[in-house]
């Protein structure tokens, strides 16, 4: 029994060495996002775009429609787990927007409830993804860190989004590429080819 577990074990390693190690199907996505925390439920946008081959950035826009509403900047790092379907990430970020915020007065010992709060922060990140067909499905915990307008220090949040592929990695990589071979083109051509190119000398 134990010798087929290593057997199935080492296969297993030897799949995971064998698959691709390229990260992400996709180049840039836009969807919804929920978040839940101890404090509220938001609902909001998220937008994510791949910069370099394991690195993308992620903006989102969230609110509770209530109290709490903002804005995040993320610059994320993507590695494959099983395939470049199936990642998990990492980053961090900076965020701000109007929050709600709980201090307690020892004296009275009351908690003092206020809102409309402008606040600053900084945010990490740590998740999964998996790609469908053109839909990516992540699952994320992102902590704040409140650098002004709140009382608590860090405040957590889970969030389930679900994103439609706007642009494959594939293609991106295509235009990249294409526009890469155009430039090298373009460093090859003649001075006068040049010349003529950018005054748009006619020959008659």
């Amino acid at each position: 029994m134990i010798n087929k577990s290593y057997t199935l074990i080492s296969l297993l390693i030897l799949v995971f060495l064998s698959l691709e190690v390229e990260a992400q199907r996709y180049g840039s996505a836009v969807g919804i996002r929920m978040g839940s925390n101890d404090f509220s439920r938001t609902f909001g946008l998220s937008a994510q775009q791949r910069v370099f081959k394991h690195i993308t950035l992620e903006g989102i826009l969230q609110s509770d429609f209530r109290n709490n509403s903002t804005a995040h900047l993320l610059v994320e790092v993507h590695r494959p787990i099983i395939s470049k379907r199936f990642n998990y990430y990492y980053g961090a970020g900076i965020s701000g927007g109007w929050e709600e915020s709980f201090v307690k007065d020892t004296e009275s010992k009351q908690i003092l409830h206020t809102y409309g709060n402008a606040t600053s922060g900084v945010d990490i990140i740590a998740g999964v993804e998996l790609t469908i067909a053109n839909t990516v499905i992540s699952l994320d915990y992102k902590p704040n860190f409140n650098l002004s307008g709140r009382e608590e220090f860090i405040r957590g949040q889970v969030g389930i989004t679900a994103r439609m592929v706007l642009v494959k990695s594939k293609e991106q990589d295509r235009k990249r590429r294409k526009k890469a071979r155009a430039k090298k083109r373009q460093h090859k051509e003649p001075i006068g080819q040049k010349f003529k190119n950018t005054f748009n000398f006619n020959s008659k």
